[in-house]
């Protein structure tokens, strides 16, 4: 499991920046101190070059992250995240579709490991479960847009919110974060950490949203 971000990544021109107002101030530091916690947290940081997928193939001996129910029953945020293109999507709008949402970053180890995984996953339920993964990078399309490129998923879409706002809503301090919602918008469980999301225990868990 890794933290929100590596604070080396942080753009070499802010300490050039005219003082920032006080909300403004407030919000940097908070991005600053989530990024530190998910630091923390990091097992192991991705190579700069994205490897591909069958270098990406997960250990399952390494996937020991569980299923959390302690926050069941919570809202999903009616938070807005956005494409490469520019196009909006609010996650509001997903409510009538359960939906396994994915919080994720192209310099996370597991978080990448996880990605094709999720793609089969969102090819395999259709309709009747929506896979969001959400981008958690920084450098926004920068670099999730060649990240997609280069590894051609076939269902997933390069969301991204490199606000960090959604991550805060969730409380995570940690990548991977995967958070199933039922149709109504409310939470069914969590994992924080990577997790095998091709086994046949998941989709008895994801069952839980869709009966």
């Amino acid at each position: 499991m890794i933290a929100l971000g590596p604070s080396a990544n942080l753009p070499p021109h802010i300490a050039l920046e005219p003082p920032l107002s006080p909300s403004l101030s407030f919000r940097f530091s908070l991005t600053i101190i989530a990024l530190a916690l998910v630091v923390a947290g990091c097992d192991r940081q991705a190579p700069e070059e994205v490897q591909g997928e069958g270098a990406l193939a997960a250990d399952k001996a390494d996937l020991s992250s569980v299923i959390d129910r302690s926050r069941a029953g919570e809202l999903m945020p009616a938070m807005t995240v956005s494409d490469p293109a520019g196009n909006r999507f609010n996650l509001a709008a997903a409510q009538g579709t359960p939906v396994l949402l994915n919080l994720w970053a192209t310099w996370c180890a597991p978080c990448v490991k996880e990605m094709p995984q999720l793609d089969d996953l969102a090819g395999e339920y259709g309709d009747s479960l929506r896979v969001i993964t959400v981008s958690q990078d920084m450098g926004g399309a920068d670099k999730v847009e060649p990240f997609f490129a280069q590894m051609q998923f076939e269902h997933l879409e390069p969301w991204m919110e490199p606000e960090l706002e959604l991550g805060f809503a969730l409380e995570s301090q940690s990548l991977p974060t995967t958070v199933l919602y039922d149709a109504s918008g409310r939470e069914v469980w969590r994992v924080v950490g990577e997790y095998d999301w091709s086994s046949a225990e998941v989709r008895e868990a994801i069952a839980e949203a869709i009966a």
